[in-house]
Parts: C-alpha cells; structure tokens; sequence
C-alpha cells in the first residue's frame, strides 16, 4: 500500500480544489446531486440498520426487552457502522460533497491563488446538486421502505419509517440560541472529521486503503452524533415524506417540516461545516505545511 506523507497529501488536497473550481456549473450540479443521493443512501442504511434496536431504561429494568438489547450507544455505533458508504462512494467515483469542497477549495486558493468567487461558485452550485439529489432519494424512500401500501394504495407507516420521523425530529429539536449555537458546534466537529477522511482517503493509492481511511472518522462522527448537512438534507425531508402518510394529527412531530429544517438544522449546521472545513483542517494544514509545500514546486 502507497502511503503519501502529509506534505504530499495536503498539495494533493490542493490540486483536487483547483480542478473541482474549474468545472462548469452544469456539472457541478450534476456531481453534487449524485454525492447527495449516495450520502443519502447511506443514511437511508443507517436508519434501516438502527431501528427497533434501542430500548429505555425502563423497558430495560422491568425486563420487557425481548432477548438481548442495544443501549444508545449501540445504536448509534451501528448507524456510524453503516453510513460511510456514502463518503466511500462519492471519493471513488469522482461525485461532488459540498462538505468536502468546504475544504479542498480553500486549499486551492491558499495553494494555487484560486480567486475565493471561484470557492464560493463551486460551493453554490455543489450544494444546490447535494440538496437536490438528497431530497430525490428522501423521496424514493418514503414512498418505498418506509411506507406499506395496501391494495386500494392507502399507506401505512413501517418501522423504518417511524424510525426516519423520529430522526427527523431529532435533527429539528434544536430550539432557542444555543440550540442553534449546539447544532453549529456539532457542524464544526463533523466537518472536522469528515474532511479528515477526505485527506485520509487522499493519502492512499488503493481502494483498499481509500476505503479504510474514511470508514473511521466517518464512523466517529455519526456515532458521536455531530450533524453533516448534506445528510441532513435526506434525514429531515425522509421525515417529512413519510409523516405525510400519517392520518392522525396526534401522532405528528410538529418539528418536523421545511421550515424548521433549515431555521432548527440546516442552516447552523451548514455554517458549522463551513468552519470545520476551512478552519479546522483547510488552514491548520496550510500553516503547518505551506514551506514544505513551497518547496516541492
């Protein structure tokens, strides 16, 4: 297995920034809804794989656990297991992640002198891509695994699909300022991590080792519990779908819908990436290496 050192791995962060500012604007589009449709199939797989595996403590205490249980932590663990799929793919195959971008296309201006109108273009229309291929899989979704059609084509919620309205209302439950300070700090250290494994993935020549270099540190933060707003762009809008088929005004989240997505979620979170991209990893890795980087031009 080749492994590049940092200096090498940081200039190749660098030189994937300038080529991704230098693709039109169509087909930024179109790579960025392809990544948000594979992020979003990872999430997707998260939910599937993490429902009706958490019991209370209560539940727990009075022994109305059948067989074993999973505490919180395991289930989170279990969705962390499971959703790197997405990041895996988007790296193999060339998609566009604007967490990603928030990265690599600050390296290409502090490296290569790219203008920041050129980050800021690609950061628009990536993003644009992410949201809708994110929505688009949401969709297929919530008329798919999460819903039961009968023979007269009247839906019923499954067990996915409760579980993807219960994310769903988690990812909304951000309330007040520092509920939005919370989602903001938990954008910065996902982004934090995930650009980690984009530098990690950078760093090995193989598939093999691409694939285990962003497996962990994307493990970590979903596990953790840190929020990814592309993701977020599936979670919140699966819920929405899905709790569409719910007939029973009591049973609703009413957090749940486009509204406080982007005010509860969104919209912090997408700022805290943006930070963890640039900050936490884009300067840090420019400052500590930019001589050495000099040098090998």
């Amino acid at each position: 297995m080749v492994f590049h050192p940092p200096v090498a791995i940081t200039a190749k962060a660098g030189d994937a920034g300038k080529y991704k500012v230098g693709l039109p604007a169509w087909n930024m589009v179109l790579r960025g809804f392809m990544s948000g449709a594979y992020i979003a199939m990872g999430a997707a797989l998260a939910t599937v794989c993490s429902t009706g595996i958490a019991y209370s403590a209560a539940q727990i205490t009075a022994g109305a656990v059948p067989g074993g249980f999973a505490s919180a932590g395991m289930v989170q663990l279990v969705m962390g297991a499971v959703f790197p799929v997405g990041l895996i793919i988007t790296v193999l195959t060339g998609a566009e992640l604007f967490t990603g971008d928030a990265m690599l296309a600050p390296m290409a201006a502090f490296i290569h002198k790219v203008t920041w109108m050129q980050v800021i273009n690609l950061w628009i229309f990536v993003y644009i891509g992410n949201l809708i291929g994110s929505v688009v899989f949401a969709y297929i979704c919530a008329n798919g695994p999460f819903v039961s059609f009968d023979a007269a084509g009247v839906g019923t919620v499954t067990a996915f699909g409760s579980r993807a309205i219960a994310i769903a209302g988690a990812k909304t439950g951000y309330v007040g300022l520092m509920g939005f300070y919370s989602a903001f700090l938990k954008g910065i250290a996902c982004n934090w991590l995930v650009n980690l494994a984009i530098l990690l993935g950078i760093c090995a020549d193989d598939a093999v080792g691409k694939f285990f270099g962003i497996w962990f540190p994307i493990m970590a933060f979903v596990a953790s519990g840190f929020e990814h707003s592309v993701a977020n762009m599936y979670f919140i809008p699966a819920g929405i779908f899905t709790q569409g088929f719910i007939t029973d005004p009591t049973k609703l989240v009413a957090s749940v819908n486009w509204v406080t997505m982007w005010t509860a979620n969104i919209i912090p979170v997408t700022l805290g990436n943006i930070v963890g991209g640039i900050f936490f990893v884009g300067v840090i890795y420019w400052v500590a290496f930019r001589k050495e980087i000099a040098a090998l031009k």
